[in-house]
């Protein structure tokens, strides 16, 4: 089998069609004959075509195991938890007042007589986390354009669920603090984090039915479009209009070379810092900045997997031939195919694969260890704003996203997903009142000082209350998955 045909049964593959009937490996109608499907089930097996391996060297015995967990999304659930119990176990010990001070350490850059100087935990909230927020908005992308939010009617549940999972908890914190301190922080409870979520539906199993995963994961990524539309307009003050017309200029930029064809990602990481920068100075978060080029990011790529058949047979055709011995002919027509094999993958797709490990075992670690860590007291968890967070996420989450989406299915304009019922899905509603990592992040930029550690407080106990209670009723509530015989 040639590299043309190989291409031709990866595209097969995708389409769901059989591959077996377009490439020379037997009589497939023989093999349609056979009653049992576990005897043609075998027959594919031994009989598809085989995919030659590359080389592989000791170090790939160590490395494939852990690249295949740092891609597993239900890790890094896990790892977020202990990187969130390691912090309060720290901040409630002997060593609770070396352990906050490494955070208020002033890490400086400069460059003649440009400086910027901040803490380490000003630069893990407002650097490493922008690269959290343009994976976001990579997410948001893909589910726009090819996931459950392409389509009005199928996307109709899920942000209607995500609305009244927003509406509904900032409301009951602002009753709840309507002449309190902590007013400015009526965002706190209105997030869901994904993370969490992934990783209790992992701990469940297949008894969770596909109908709730996907819309509680929809319903988390129009819940982070709703987080980031909340902290533009209501966590941005003192705009300097200059830096913001650095920043803006440079998403223009960005726009005109992909409309020229650029495709280089050095470029772009070194306009988006400079991006990042402009929207840091100028008062309006820069986290905005990161959400709009991820949303930029092209979902479509640039060589189809037909050009790259063609492409792949003809290099096949001219390795047999004379000019293959040409080492400037071998070596462009190499470069040729490796910027074609990589550009069949596109950019939204490639970027979200190499980023996403490093934000989930990474970014959202540090995070959780310079931000988690706060004081545990008896009284703390009777303060106003904690109970005001709490009760926000493990009250107003399910209530605002069974009734918002009640709504949606009365009128017509949404159904439930095929075996989901309402207990179910107020039960997935109660679990999505884990608000872990946008939660704290929103705290950090509306409180300060002891309403920042409340509303801290607040966050993990509204969060731990709704996992808890969440993962107990699906458990209670979904059937064992059927044991096989």
């Amino acid at each position: 089998m040639n590299l043309a045909e190989i291409s031709k049964f990866r595209r097969w593959q995708l389409d769901g069609r059989s591959p077996v009937a377009k490439v020379d490996c037997g009589d497939w109608q023989r093999a349609n004959r056979v009653s049992r499907p576990s005897a043609k089930v075998r027959w594919m097996k031994e009989h598809r075509p085989r995919l030659v391996r590359l080389p592989t060297e000791p170090i790939d015995r160590v490395m494939e195991p852990v690249s295949r967990f740092l891609h597993i999304e239900a890790a890094s659930g896990v790892f977020l938890l202990l990187f969130t119990l390691l912090p309060l176990a720290l901040a409630n010990s002997p060593y609770a007042d070396q352990f906050l001070a490494i955070w208020k350490t002033p890490i400086s850059f400069s460059f003649g007589e440009f400086e910027m100087s901040h803490s380490l935990k000003h630069w893990i909230n407002d650097g490493l986390m922008v690269i959290f927020f343009f994976v976001i908005g990579l997410e948001v992308k893909r589910e726009i354009v090819l996931g459950e939010l392409r389509d009005l009617r199928t996307a109709a549940l899920p942000i209607a669920a995500a609305l009244g999972g927003m509406i509904v908890p900032a409301g009951l914190y602002l009753m709840l603090q309507s002449s309190g301190p902590g007013q400015r922080g009526w965002g706190i409870p209105m997030a869901t984090d994904i993370a969490f979520v992934v990783g209790c539906l992992a701990l469940l199993g297949s008894r969770v039915p596909h109908g709730l995963r996907i819309l509680l994961l929809s319903l988390s990524i129009a819940d982070d479009i709703g987080a980031i539309l909340v902290i533009a307009v209501g966590y941005t003050s003192g705009i300097q209009w200059t830096y913001l017309a650095w920043g803006i200029g440079g998403i223009g930029l960005v726009m005109l070379l992909a409309r020229l064809g650029v495709r280089s990602v050095p470029v772009y990481a070194v306009l988006g810092l400079g991006i990042w920068y402009g929207f840091h100075e100028s008062g309006v978060h820069a986290t905005i900045a990161r959400v709009i080029l991820g949303v930029m990011t092209p979902v479509r790529p640039w060589v189809s997997d037909n050009l790259l058949s063609e492409f792949v047979g003809d290099l096949g055709g001219f390795m047999e031939g004379e000019n293959w011995q040409d080492i400037r002919e071998r070596t462009a027509s190499l470069r040729m195919l490796q910027r074609a094999a990589r550009e069949t993958i596109s950019p939204l797709e490639r970027l979200e694969g190499m980023l996403h490990p490093w934000v989930s075992f990474v970014i959202m670690p540090l995070f959780a260890l310079a931000n988690a860590g706060v004081p545990i007291r008896a009284e703390s968890f009777a303060h106003p704003v904690a109970l005001a967070v709490a009760i926000g996420l493990a009250v107003g989450k399910p209530l605002g996203i069974v009734v918002f989406s009640l709504l949606a299915v009365r009128s017509g304009l949404a159904r439930l997903p095929q075996g989901v019922t309402w207990r179910v899905l107020a039960a997935g509603g109660i679990l999505a009142g884990i608000g872990f990592t946008m939660s704290l992040f929103i705290a950090e930029l509306a409180l300060s000082d002891g309403l920042l550690d409340a509303a801290k407080i607040g966050a993990l106990t509204g969060s731990a209350i709704s996992s808890v209670i969440g993962m107990s009723l699906l458990w209670s509530l979904l059937p064992a998955p059927a044991q096989p015989h």
